[in-house]
């Protein structure tokens, strides 16, 4: 039945989706329009989330807030899923990370932190990822946080066991990591420097000379315009008397000179990657070392102090020890102790081997007693059957009237007397005939 209505499409769920854009009547209002492709987007990611192997169904609301101009008034949309799970079956916090950002990622501007879970009990489910990820506890980051630690204990006993073999070194690894995103610009500004280091950005000079010859003075005037008279040196001066200072004549040059030089300056943009490590924490444990002597006797003795700091020096390299960094290492000499238990024997019956032995035997035993019985019970005989011909039809006897009767005479006298009888009681009339056939031969 259930097969018949799947040919048939049935059952019919509500659930719609973008089909229901492809039958828009015309004059349909641009709020009927934002309704239709509301519930069609709604529609989609529910079937979207009910392909998931642990949904049984889901429901989906969006709260898309209408657009506005104003940046101060505009309004995030937000989102609220309710899974409804199969019986027994639950999401993990990926299946839920899953969900939502399936839902952020289909809905423009719609942030993960706007996204509700719910499943069919009220249980909230992206609670608990939303809390991992506010406290720096994302899986993704404790997986690699897990990862960096097994690198460095693989490298440390990579390192040591040529020395001290495999199963004489343990060593564990606890790391922190900074996952935080920092960017930092810097712009600044130093004294400047000489000018005979320092770029010149611009230089201008400015010069004026007015002329070197005297010039015009005097009371203005017709007496001041004649040209002066003829110098006439006097032929002895006095000894004490100085000459006079030369008066300027009231010309010169002028000389302007302005240079501007670059700033120094310097921008620094500075992205910090993420999973820097912070610290590490290392102890290592190494065994003692084992020897034997002529009798076979096995002894053990701690390691030298030589040995002891050969072995700390290839860990701190091995692990990029950093003192700065508050890096911390420990290194272990001690016996390990070697715990032997007494195995109880086990019976024969009990045995895995000897239980997985048994039934890989009989398991052979039946596959060729079904084989024995197929060929020789039922391909056999088929086979015989169709290779014998038809036996031949058995002979009629005819009375007067042109009736007839088969008559057997392979059989025995008690079969024959039996075939008889059954035939007198089905055709009682055939078989008067004969006998009156009979009695009227004999006469």
């Amino acid at each position: 039945m259930r097969l018949r209505l799947a040919s048939q499409g049935l059952p019919k769920g509500s659930v719609v989706g973008f089909e229901l854009m492809e039958n828009q009547k015309l004059g349909t209002s641009q709020f009927l329009e934002q309704v239709n492709y509301q519930r069609a987007l709604e529609g989609e990611l529910t079937r979207s989330i009910q392909s998931l192997s642990a949904v049984q169904g889901a429901r989906v609301h969006l709260a898309i807030p209408r657009p506005s101009v104003f940046t101060r008034e505009q309004k995030n949309p937000s989102a609220s899923v309710l899974v409804g799970l199969h019986p027994g079956r639950s999401l993990d916090k990926a299946q839920v990370n899953g969900i939502v950002h399936l839902i952020s990622s289909s809905v423009p501007d719609l942030s993960v932190k706007n996204v509700t879970v719910l499943d069919q009990n009220g249980n909230l489910l992206s609670s608990a990822a939303e809390g991992k990820e506010s406290a720096g506890l994302d899986p993704s980051q404790l997986e690699f946080l897990r990862q960096v630690e097994q690198s460095f204990i693989k490298r440390i006993e990579n390192i040591l066991s040529p020395i001290t073999g495999m199963e004489n070194v343990r060593a564990q690894v606890a790391a922190e990591l900074d996952f935080s995103q920092t960017e930092q610009t810097a712009e600044t500004f130093k004294p400047n420097p000489a000018p005979a280091e320092a770029a010149i950005r611009s230089q201008q000079s400015n010069e004026n000379n007015s002329g070197a010859g005297q010039a015009a003075g005097g009371v203005p005037g017709a007496l001041s315009n004649q040209p002066p008279g003829t110098a006439a040196a006097p032929v002895t001066a006095p000894a004490a008397t100085a000459a006079a200072p030369a008066q300027p004549s009231g010309g010169g040059a002028h000389k302007e000179s302005t240079v501007n030089y670059e700033l120094d300056k310097t921008i620094k943009h500075v992205k910090s990657p993420v999973g820097n490590i912070k610290r590490l924490s290392v102890a290592v444990v190494v065994n003692h070392k084992k020897s034997t002597d002529k009798d076979g006797k096995v002894s053990s003795k701690p390691l030298s102090n030589a040995e002891m700091t050969q072995i700390s020096n290839l860990v701190k390299e091995a692990m990029g020890y950093r003192q700065d960094r508050g890096d911390t290492l420990n290194v272990v000499n001690a016996s390990f102790s070697v715990v032997t238990e007494e195995v109880p024997a086990v019976p024969i019956w009990k045995d895995p081997a000897t239980i997985s032995l048994v039934l890989a035997i009989a398991k052979n035993l039946l596959i060729a007693g079904i084989v024995f019985f197929i060929v020789f019970k039922v391909l056999r005989p088929l086979l015989k059957e169709l290779s014998t011909p038809p036996p031949p039809p058995p002979p009629m006897v005819q009375n007067a009237e042109g009736e007839g009767f088969v008559i057997a005479p392979t059989l025995g006298y008690e079969e024959r007397l039996r075939s008889v009888k059954d035939l007198a009681r089905q055709e009682p009339k055939v078989v008067a005939t004969v006998v009156k056939d009979w009695i009227g031969g004999n006469e």
